[in-house]
């Protein structure tokens, strides 16, 4: 995050704008709308700020900008056709510790203008740090289109309810779900629909009849899918944004943890090979026991909670309890890290069939039947298969797979750091031995490997922290 997004409180206090055109014109525009006192400082102004400044809106100084002109303001906006004053402005206003922002000379800014959606009290503000002011306009006409007027008027609800919402439940807990019933429920449909007398009585009566404290919370078991964040569901993302509690392991992608509420408690329970933060029993009970005294937990999972991922262990332990959960599918390991390697599962001419099996060793061994492994035409994939490659290449092969079988393994599938190693049976150990990849992992053996240079559709890229890789474009 570049720049700190904040709001600032201008309501009748003092801002400079120096420059009187059609930009200063803009700017003074959006300080007017949060009510700022607006002294602008330039020899000339164009139309529209004369007939301000003549009914008393704006306060204007007909000279030059001088240094007294910055004392006693709150924020300064240097808004002249000359970048040579426009930065003496800056420097000034920088010495005196007063905000500015500088109109097209971002490195001068020491504040950005967003672009914004005023449903107020509702504000979006969306910036691109500067990059492109462009882009954040677009961005804005997109979501004025998904958040209708009506979101004002629930704003203004919520600010006249806020404190006797709070007097009635002293625990945050029980406000941030009473707030989320109300919100999610008949009294925002209400708003929405314009019948402002009948949201305030549905209001009136959800506050009468809500009881603090004693309810029981719920689990939500989310599949966090592969790795890159756009590949979560709705589903997931809206169940992420309720929950007060995250419990999730070493398989989920940072920008996948950081869609979660700000404000939930992060719990860690990751597990590799000989170093379990939590044993699984653990992991179990303390679910049960979050939700016992009233949280709303997302248990975050890396793939799909029920493959490979132990959710069938964990609900049934909520279950024995009758503890309330939901579960949500993500797209799975084998699924996203083929796609995005340009590497089908199935085809018509080389595999009529897809096994997912664990490549997990325990007490040294990978204990699956291998015969039906290597059987033709048909996609194998591993999951965890990485330390035990050696022994699924030698039981493959003893079992009757050819030596020239081709084996693709995929580091860290979807995600910036994804990197696809290919070979075969033969050569895999050899290709991974002089370039270690980087755990998770995921090993796909079959003839469908060798349509990935034809089929690859995404590229590698490692100057991203944003999860995702980079489509390849045609041209390129």
């Amino acid at each position: 995050m570049a720049l700190f997004p904040l709001f600032l409180d201008i309501k009748d206090k003092p801002c400079l704008v120096v420059g009187g055109g059609e930009t200063a014109a803009r700017k003074i525009a959006a300080l007017r709308r949060a009510g700022a006192a607006v002294r602008v400082v330039s020899p000339r102004l164009d139309e529209s700020l004369e007939q301000l400044a003549a009914t008393g809106a704006i306060a204007h100084v007909r000279r030059p900008f001088e240094a007294a002109d910055l004392t006693g303001v709150t924020l300064a906006i240097a808004a002249t056709d000359d970048p040579a004053v426009n930065r003496h402005i800056a420097d000034r206003a920088g010495a005196q510790g007063i905000p500015v922002n500088v109109v097209d000379q971002p490195e001068a800014c020491s504040f950005v203008m967003p672009a914004v959606i005023d449903r107020s009290p509702v504000v979006v503000a969306i910036s691109t740090s500067t990059a492109s002011p462009v882009l954040a306009r677009l961005l804005r006409a997109r979501l004025e289109s998904v958040i209708p007027a009506g979101y004002g008027h629930l704003g203004a609800l919520c600010r006249r309810y806020r404190e006797a919402v709070k007097a009635r439940f002293a625990d945050r807990r029980d406000r941030r779900r009473f707030w989320d019933r109300v919100l999610q429920g008949a009294v925002a449909e209400r708003v929405f629909s314009g019948q402002m007398a009948e949201a305030n009585a549905a209001m009136e009566r959800e506050l009468a009849a809500a009881e603090p404290g004693g309810e029981m919370g719920e689990v939500y078991l989310v599949g966090a899918g592969p790795g890159d964040p756009d590949l979560l569901t709705f589903r997931a993302l809206r169940l992420m944004q309720q929950a007060d509690v995250v419990v999730y392991d070493r398989l989920v992608a940072k920008p996948i943890l950081d869609l979660a509420r700000r404000d939930a408690k992060r719990v860690f329970v990751g597990k590799e090979r000989n170093n379990h933060t939590m044993r699984q029993e653990e992991i179990n009970r303390l679910l049960a026991d979050l939700a016992k005294t009233g949280h709303r937990v997302v248990r975050l999972k890396g793939g799909d909670p029920f493959i490979f991922g132990r959710g069938g262990e964990e609900i049934d332990t909520l279950a024995a309890q009758r503890i309330p959960f939901q579960i949500v599918p993500g797209i799975t390991a084998a699924s996203g890290c083929a796609t995005y390697t340009g590497i089908p599962l199935t085809h018509r001419d080389y595999a009529q069939s897809v096994t997912f099996v664990t490549g997990h060793l325990k007490n040294g061994t990978i204990d699956l039947n291998w015969q039906p492994l290597a059987q033709p035409n048909q996609t194998v994939v591993f999951y965890m298969g990485l330390l035990g490659l050696p022994i699924i290449v030698e039981k493959l092969t003893a079992s009757g797979v050819s030596p020239d079988m081709p084996v693709a393994l995929v580091q860290q599938g979807t995600t910036h750091k994804q990197r696809v190693y290919t070979g075969t049976l033969s050569s895999i150990l050899a290709t991974v031995e002089r370039d270690p990849p980087e755990p998770p992992t995921l090993i796909i053996v079959g003839e469908v490997v060798r349509l990935r240079d034809k089929l690859s559709w995404f590229s590698e890229r490692r100057d991203s922290d944003q999860g995702a890789t980079t489509p390849i474009l045609p041209g390129t």
